[in-house]
């Protein structure tokens, strides 16, 4: 019975993409009129083995978003802050170490070029939307 029963779980977890929380919390930052920063914006169309990065250079520049907010007292920092706190659960971006041969082929965060809040947020909705598929 047990065997049976731990097998089903896995199957209704999978069905449910885990992003889908973090790309709520984006559709509520999107709207917000008081977050004004420049960011690294990775390309969408990255390879696909560069997805992890990418990915990682998003929730970084999410913890500048939330740093800008907090000084700035923003009406979205609840939603940025769930937003980087998912991610970090997600995704362990803190304690995942890339290899050296992918991520010799990916570009770092800071070799992207800069872009305002809403192309950034946009990139970001893009690139987690095509997580979920």
């Amino acid at each position: 019975v047990f065997f049976c029963s731990s097998a089903y779980v896995p199957k209704t977890a999978a069905g449910h993409c885990k992003w889908a929380e973090v790309l709520k919390d984006l559709e509520q930052i999107k709207m917000s009129k008081d977050i004004d920063v420049s960011l690294y914006t990775a390309n969408t169309d990255e390879d696909v083995k560069c997805q992890e990065p990418v990915i990682r250079c998003f929730f970084l520049e999410m913890k500048v978003i939330l740093q800008e907010c907090r000084i700035k007292n923003c009406s979205k920092t609840q939603d940025v802050w769930n937003v980087c706190k998912n991610g970090n659960a997600f995704a362990s971006l803190e304690n995942n170490k890339l290899n050296s041969t992918t991520s010799a082929k990916c570009k770092e965060c800071e070799e992207y070029d800069e872009k305002n809040f809403t192309e950034f947020i946009q990139s970001f909705v893009k690139v987690i939307q095509k997580e979920c598929k």
